[in-house]
């Protein structure tokens, strides 16, 4: 009596992820450019991590000074939504565009994967001892993985959607 109990509420448990997914396909799939750039975080800006943010990669601060330009956790969290919007980007990009670099794509798909993975560890480091020094390197990480991911998806826009560049840089 149990085990066709079980049987059906694996189907229906596979059944729901299996809904649930293709519903998230198909609103992945209907989203505009705009509706992804008012997706950006629009408290938090990360133009104070470098004087060419989005045009050169790297940080020019120390993790100390890079703690404090982001904000705390409060730029962390906003740099791994943020990493997860201008990952939609690229995939956007990737469906809506035949002559996108695919290697840039894959760069920046690996970059929001790797900003979210150090983002992630840094608050949970933060969580238990604060500010500490790991903390602050680990943040100091996410930010130049942030800032390079930015600069890669401006010279995206550039080659392959140049009149939506100032929309995206005004959004950063």
């Amino acid at each position: 009596m149990i085990l066709p109990l079980l049987q059906v509420a694996a189907i229906a448990i596979v059944a729901i992820y299996l809904g649930r997914w293709r519903a998230g396909v198909l609103r992945r799939n209907a989203q505009s450019w705009d509706s992804l750039l008012v997706r950006l975080r629009p408290d938090w800006s990360a133009h104070n991590l470098s004087e060419h943010f989005l045009w050169k990669e790297g940080l020019d601060a120390t993790p100390d000074e890079t703690w404090k330009r982001i904000e705390g956790a409060h730029g962390l969290w906003a740099m791994y939504q943020n990493a997860r919007v201008m990952l939609e980007m690229a995939d956007y990009a990737d469906r809506n565009c035949e002559s996108v670099d695919r290697e840039l794509v894959e760069a920046l798909r690996s970059d929001a994967m790797q900003i979210r993975v150090c983002v992630l560890m840094a608050l949970t480091k933060y969580a238990f001892s604060h500010a500490s020094e790991g903390v602050r390197v680990n943040a100091f990480r996410a930010a130049s993985m942030y800032t390079g991911m930015a600069a890669r998806m401006t010279r995206l826009l550039q080659e392959n959607a140049a009149v939506a560049l100032p929309d995206f840089v005004a959004a950063m």
